[in-house]
């Protein structure tokens, strides 16, 4: 690292100290260094030469890690991510489509592809992402032959194969906080989408794409991709298709989680509000395009809300009423996180790690790796002195 790169790191990492109206010994504490570190980084003459170092001062500083790692040389060689991160990212560094135009001629099997791409859903759902990251090692690349080795008859099916792999890829990645790769993953799912004229297939990409903007902290991005989105998909829904009311429903919460986040409670709210209505036109749960659209999922949402406005106990009695038991593991799991941060808003230290604790229970690889749980437990660990045995052996398992 260069003496230049340290220098500008560190009046970036006191800038937004200052923004955030911390001391030195505040910025400490919440990461868990000395007061002696922080003073010297911030004057340069410290480096920070691990990439999970800088994504806690990040955090802690509520900015994307790209704000503070722009000008490091080796970014990504330099991350220190899950292995199922990884993997995935090599799943996409590869020239599958190259490879798939100059391999010649195959005869696919659709419906044993099919059958695969359903798989990596329910691999993605349950969290289980080290077998997810095995099979789209070899299924994505397979998919991008097969869609290329058919006639133009016969490949809108296998573009659409390719998206949905594709939108699983991506929807794994941004669990594991890459949305850089998660991005590309969802570009790559829209244009597959676009070359089998699907729509519906390419709103369930900006759906996902939608959520990458969300883990990147890009809120008007995140905003303009949902609404446009919805904007588009809003005659289908009004008219009662069901598929369409569904991504429309899964868009408008993600409005929801954007207004949140930027302080918009008004927003927030009425965008809650309107996929409620929507949720019970539906009735029942669906899980159209893997959105997980419905009642229930409104639940979560309203959950996750509540705890991004700081209404703890909104969102604690809306954990108490909502039904998970018909949602993904991921979802519930993801729902947790939540509850752990609501708990955590009141200094509820014992009950945020029973919570976090359940979420484990359910998606193991999930909770472990997810940026925001290591942060959270950081927290707890601040306020918790001394730690619980029960805290001290979460912290360990999550790296805090």
């Amino acid at each position: 690292m260069s003496t230049e790169y340290q220098e500008a790191l560190g009046r970036k990492i006191a800038q937004h100290r200052r923004r955030r109206g911390l001391s030195q010994p505040e910025l400490a504490r919440q990461i868990d260094r000395s007061v002696a570190w922080v003073s010297q980084v911030e004057r340069g003459v410290r480096k920070v030469d691990r990439m999970s170092v800088l994504e806690t001062v990040a955090q802690a500083l509520d900015v994307p890690l790209a704000e503070l790692a722009a000008e490091a040389p080796v970014v990504a060689a330099a991350t220190d991510g899950p292995p199922e991160a990884t993997g995935l990212r090599l799943v996409l560094s590869g020239a599958h489509a190259l490879r798939a135009m100059l391999s010649g001629q195959i005869t696919p099997d659709p419906a044993a592809l099919r059958e695969k791409v359903d798989e990596a859903w329910e691999l993605t759902h349950a969290g289980r992402y080290t077998e997810l990251t095995e099979l789209l090692r070899g299924l994505i690349p397979e998919l991008e032959t097969a869609a290329r080795a058919v006639t133009q008859e016969e490949r809108a099916e296998l573009f659409e194969l390719l998206s949905a792999a594709y939108q699983a890829c991506s929807a794994a990645l941004t669990k594991l906080a890459e949305p850089e790769a998660a991005w590309i993953a969802a570009d790559r799912s829209m244009a597959a989408a676009e070359r089998a004229e699907a729509p519906l297939l390419v709103a369930a990409g900006a759906f996902r794409l939608a959520f990458v903007f969300l883990s990147a902290k890009h809120f008007d991005q995140a905003e303009e991709t949902a609404r446009t989105a919805a904007e588009a998909l809003w005659p289908l829904a009004d008219q009662g298709e069901p598929e369409a009311m569904s991504l429309w429903g899964g868009l408008t919460l993600q409005r929801a989680v954007t207004a949140s986040r930027t302080n918009d409670s008004e927003a927030a709210y009425a965008h809650l509000d309107r996929a409620r209505d929507i949720a019970a036109r539906l009735s029942e749960g669906r899980n159209d395009y893997n959105t997980e659209f419905g009642p229930a999922n409104v639940g979560l949402y309203e959950i996750a809300v509540a705890v991004e406005l700081g209404d703890a106990g909104r969102a604690l009695r809306a954990a108490e009423q909502v039904d998970t038991s018909g949602l993904s593991a991921e979802r519930q799991a993801r729902m947790l996180i939540d509850v752990a941060r609501a708990h955590a808003q009141r200094r509820q230290v014992d009950e945020a790690v029973a919570v976090l604790c359940r979420g484990e229970e359910i998606t193991p690889e999930q909770i472990r790796a997810h940026p925001r749980v290591r942060q959270l437990v950081a927290d707890l660990l601040t306020m918790q002195n001394p730690p619980s045995q029960a805290l001290r052996d979460l912290a360990q398992r999550v790296a805090a």
